[in-house]
This record gives C-alpha cells, structure tokens and sequence, in this order.
C-alpha cells in the first residue's frame, strides 16, 4: 500500500507570513527534505533529512521572498524561494500535513517534505 500525498491545498497569500511562523513553531527541528522540481537542469535534492530551524518570508515590498533555513543550533544551508506565486499543502492519508509546494514567478518549485517524526 502506498501512502499516496495529495498537494493541493491552497494557502492564501494574505495568510503567508502567519502560516510561515506556525509552521516553523510547529516543526522546528523535525527533519525535511528539499527539492526542485521543473527546473531547467530537471528535478535536483538540495538537501535530505536536515533540520528545520525556520521558514521566513517577506512580503512584495520587503524581499518577496521565503528562506527555508536549516540547522540545529545554527543555521548551516539556507534555501531561497523568489518571488513566491503559490503556496500548496500536502496531508497524508490521516490528513496530516507532510509536504509543502511552493511555485515562484520563474515557474520553478520547490518541494518540501516532512520526514516522520
């Protein structure tokens, strides 16, 4: 049986920067993975089963930008999403929320996934 992830909960931008800081809060040092997808160069893994240490995002007029950084005391890889033009959540079949996809205005994306605590 395969745990099959649906990503396809919108989060509405007026909400980003609240849903951000309670993801951080919420999974502060639980271990995620990023990747690329659709990418010129096709999909690439940045990085595997590190820790969160924050999700930071700065509204269009003050970055516009979302720096997911990583680390367990500090922060030692930093990944930065320009420009952000869609947020999705991704839950498992028990509805927990195990993934993240976020577009940019270059039509990259950049997928987050939760590691099982």
């Amino acid at each position: 049986m395969t745990n099959k992830i649906e990503i396809n909960k919108s989060v509405p931008r007026e909400r980003w920067g609240e849903f951000f800081d309670q993801f951080t809060d919420g999974n502060r040092g639980r271990h995620i993975s990023i990747a690329i997808i659709g990418s010129e160069l096709g999909d690439a893994e940045l990085i595997k089963n590190a820790p969160l240490m924050a999700m930071v995002y700065d509204r269009p007029g003050k970055g516009d930008d979302l720096v997911i950084e990583v680390g367990k005391d500090e922060v030692n890889y930093a990944h930065t999403v320009d420009s952000p033009t869609e947020v999705l959540t991704g839950q498992n079949s028990n509805g927990v929320m195990v993934a993240l996809r976020i577009s940019d205005a270059a039509g990259t994306q950049t997928l987050i996934q939760l590691q099982a605590s």
